[in-house]
């Protein structure tokens, strides 16, 4: 496994890969790997003939107030997990050598990030298009792989590449949960076992909103309610949004209808957390 700290290092070990014919995968990462980093990883190495990782701590996708001096960086174990996992090149620049001046340039995809994450963090998807526009010209993948669990940035990159005719394939894994239902996440680790619990609550409101979509209960308002009560169940819980969008466009709905997405987000201690999932209410 190659160590790549700069742009034309990556770019190199790419370029003799490729002339070899061998197909080029992404798995972009901002490191504290997790089983489900290393679920995407074993895709994109089943998948692939060469498979770069990037660990980089986007500065650009935090807001004022958010983790960003305080997110764990455990590089030496994130090097271990990419190595057994069959990983070819660890990309790992500094912030220097992805933003060496001042950023003028930067990737805004509208609509699809106005709403759910977008209203509480209005540059982050700005901040998440331009660097993985970045990553993906500077690797130049043939396949990219991207988590379910961050289901808003999944359809903003998808969104990204169609429209810039970036020539890739984008591939979306199922969201990797722990045995109680808790979507598996590097904040995780902020959570006392209490909270952690206590966080299991976010799961089990999306698994009631598919209870009643499959009792063919089709009015977001009153699903919504229900779900809400699921997670006012305990204190600890901060509810910032609980919202069920078209899968597509991500603009609210009033009633199911196809495809939607369902998706929460809440404060837990020091932990900001996400989860959702995908209903496909034709086949309910």
């Amino acid at each position: 496994m190659e160590l790549a700290k700069t742009i034309e290092s990556v770019r190199l070990l790419v370029k003799a890969a490729r002339s070899e014919g061998k197909k080029i995968g992404l798995v972009p990462t901002m490191g504290a790997l997790h089983i489900a980093h290393i679920s995407l990883i074993e895709t994109a190495v089943k998948s692939c003939d060469f498979v770069v990782v990037s660990i980089f701590v986007n500065p650009t996708q935090f807001g004022p107030g958010e983790d960003f001096e305080k997110y764990p960086r455990p590089l030496e174990a994130d090097l271990e997990i990419c190595k057994k996992a069959g990983v070819d090149v660890v990309f790992t620049p500094a912030t220097e050598q992805m933003y060496p001046q001042e950023n003028l340039t930067w990737v805004n995809v509208e609509k699809l990030t106005e709403q759910l994450c977008g209203q509480s963090r209005p540059r982050h998807f700005r901040g998440v298009a331009t660097v993985c526009a970045k990553l993906f010209n500077i690797v130049q993948p043939d396949i990219t792989f991207f988590g379910q669990k961050d289901g808003q940035q999944a359809i903003v990159i998808k969104k990204m590449v169609a429209d810039l005719n970036m020539p890739l394939k984008i591939v979306i894994c199922p969201t990797v949960r722990e045995p109680d239902g808790l979507a598996v996440s590097s904040r995780n680790q902020y959570l006392t076992k209490e909270q952690k619990k206590d966080a299991t609550l976010l799961y089990k409101s999306l698994q009631k909103c598919q209870e009643m979509i499959s009792d063919d209960i089709k009015d977001t308002r009153t699903i919504i309610s229900e779900m809400r009560k699921v997670l006012e169940q305990v204190p600890s819980i901060n509810i910032e949004y609980i919202n069920i969008v078209d899968a597509e466009t991500i603009q609210p709905i009033d009633r199911i209808a196809g495809k939607v997405l369902v998706a929460v987000a809440a404060k837990i201690g020091r932990a900001r957390l996400i989860d959702n999932i995908l209903v496909d209410a034709g086949k309910q």
